[in-house]
Parts: structure tokens; sequence; C-alpha cells
């Protein structure tokens, strides 16, 4: 009778091994598939480079066809063409620095160390005008 509930938790832990075994190989077999399809996916003319949802199912993309660029809108059923944008326009992701946490970090530090005299004169001078948003309360 003991080896019975021996067995048994034996048999546990063995189908318990064996099913994290077979989800480790299809993590790793997903990952390929999906790099493998993305590399047969991505011609050099066509790339899109950004995508805002406007509605439930319907989308504003903004597209790269060659070396033009155009807005459209994709809903269920249809693709419409807004406008064509010219290139000096458009921001791409890697053309903007995106700061690093760190450096964030340090710099907000620094702003806290800047001695009384100099915080004076980082404020805006007497009587400037503003839009009334910035004002100290």
């Amino acid at each position: 009778m003991l080896l019975t509930g021996m067995d048994s938790y034996a048999q546990l832990i063995t189908v318990l091994v064996v099913f994290v075994v077979v989800l480790a190989i299809a993590a790793v077999v997903t990952k390929y598939i999906a790099r493998y399809q993305k590399s047969l996916g991505s011609g050099s003319n066509v790339e899109v480079l950004e995508t805002a949802q406007i509605a439930t199912g319907k989308y504003i993309q903004l597209v790269r066809l060659g070396e033009t660029y155009a807005a459209v809108a994709v809903c269920k059923d249809t693709v419409t063409m807004l406008c064509q944008i010219p290139e000096e326009q458009i921001v791409r992701k890697d053309m903007v620095q995106e700061m690093k946490f760190r450096e964030l970090l340090s710099g907000v530090l620094r702003r806290e160390q800047v001695p009384q005299h100099e915080e004076d004169a980082l404020r805006k001078p007497e009587g400037e005008q503003t839009d009334g948003f910035d004002q100290e309360q």
C-alpha cells in the first residue's frame, strides 16, 4: 500500500515534467516560426510605420510605399488612402532620441542640487508674457 502511494506521486511528477518540457518546446518553436515569417514578410518597399486606432476595428496607418509616404484608413472590409505625406514631415522612432531612465533620473537629481542663485537665473524675467499655464502656485 505504501508503494502505490509513492507510485502515484512519481507518476504525477513525471506528468508535470513532461508537460513543462512540451510547453518549453512549443514556446521555442513558436518564436522560431514567428521570426521566420517576419523575415519572409519584410520587404524593402512596403513598411507600416505607425498605427493609431480611431474606433473599434478602424485604424489610421502611416505606411511607406517605396519612397512615398501615405496615410491610409483601414476598416473591417476596406482600405482607403487618405493623403500622401512629404518625407520631411515624417518623424520616425529611430530618429527620435529616447532618453534612458538613468539619464532622466540624473537630470532630476541635478535639478534638485542647483544652488538658489542659479535657480533664480533659470526663471523667466519679470514682465514676460505668459499664457498663464506655467505660473507657480
